[in-house]
């Protein structure tokens, strides 16, 4: 299939871009936080650059990337992980004649300027990591012996942390002008064949062991003493809740007695005011019946005067009837009499 003519350079500008972008993908390098990237060559530009001797010019880029100029550049790659050397050193004569062996663990690595990273590329770059291990040691040792001539052995027995400080001091100086730098330096162990270091410890020892014994012996009386103040504590603390307890059982006797007292004296109350009303009950009862009496009375004489009121007034009907016919029979006879 034959492209058109007004299709060829559009065409040839999309090829080339996407060679320049797969070029350019090819060539960007990265570098990850534990590394940092060296690069040496042409048309590095201004930052982090240094400049040596002869115009010679090295980049140094960490944590990031950069484009790797195809031809022009050349990038190789530095760890900046620590490393852990074991220092020991042989028998070492100390200020006073005595000879101690000595053994200690550093932690080292590549510092983290710019300046340090150019000085660990000059010496070690292209060198495996055991060759810069090799390195430092040798370095660490030497100062190690050299500390050790200078003190005693009660100094390097009594203060480690200080010896250790020294070394550490003294060697940074050293391992700087290599590009690295001390993370921690600790002395492991001092010994010596001769049984001086133990002789040493046995003052102390005994020091101790006799600080313990009177500890201890302070620590039983302590405890003793406070075992009677707290049983006596209890004593008294038992004495006042039995105090507490009669005083509150007296309390409570005596509130019952008197809510007893109180009780009887309602209770007496309420009866007396009971037999009291039962009797006022009783009078009213009688009353009445007195009144029911009087009543029953007054209606018997007020019967018995009528049924008297009414015989008198037959009784004097009677009379008067017999009157009459007494008086009509005078007259009656009295007529006949005339007649």
């Amino acid at each position: 299939m034959q492209i058109p003519d007004y299709m060829v350079v559009p065409s040839l500008v999309v090829v080339v871009i996407i060679l320049l972008g797969i070029a350019f993908w090819a060539r960007y390098k990265t570098v990850g936080p534990d590394e940092a990237m060296v690069v040496t060559g042409s048309f590095l530009g201004s930052r982090n650059v240094m400049s040596e001797e002869k115009d010679r010019k090295i980049k140094i880029v960490r944590g990031g990337g950069a484009f790797i100029l195809p031809i022009f550049q050349q990038a190789e790659y530095l760890s900046l992980l620590s490393l852990k050397l074991d220092v020991s050193t042989p028998e070492v004569y100390t200020e006073l004649g005595v000879p101690v062996l000595t053994d200690g663990v550093a932690i080292i690595k590549i510092g983290g300027s710019v300046e340090d990273v150019v000085t660990a590329a000059e010496q070690f770059m292209g060198k495996p990591t055991e060759a810069l291990k090799a390195e430092a040691q040798e370095v660490l040792e030497g100062h190690l012996r050299a500390i050790l001539g200078s003190m005693t052995v009660e100094e390097i027995y009594r203060n480690r942390d200080k010896f250790a400080q020294e070394v550490q001091a003294v060697a940074a100086k050293d391992l700087k002008k290599m590009g690295l730098q001390i993370v921690s330096f600790t002395i492991k162990d001092v010994r010596d064949k001769h049984g001086y270091l133990d002789a040493l410890g046995k003052p102390r020892i005994a020091t101790v062991k006799r600080d313990a014994e009177i500890a201890e012996a302070e620590a039983v009386r302590d405890a003793r003493v406070q075992k009677a103040k707290a049983e006596q504590e209890g004593q008294k603390a038992e004495l006042l809740r039995d105090t507490f307890i009669a005083e509150a059982e007296k309390e409570k006797v005596l509130k019952i007695a008197s809510y007893k007292r109180e009780q009887d004296m309602a209770k007496a109350e309420a009866d007396q005011a009971y037999f009291i009303q039962e009797a006022r009950s009783k009078q009213s009862v009688v009353d009445e019946q007195m009144k029911v009496e009087l009543v029953r009375k007054d209606k018997e004489i007020e019967l018995e005067a009528k049924e008297i009121l009414k015989k008198e007034r037959q009784y004097d009907a009677e009379v008067k009837k017999r009157a009459d016919a007494d008086r009509y029979a005078v007259e009656v006879s009295a007529e006949a009499d005339k007649a």
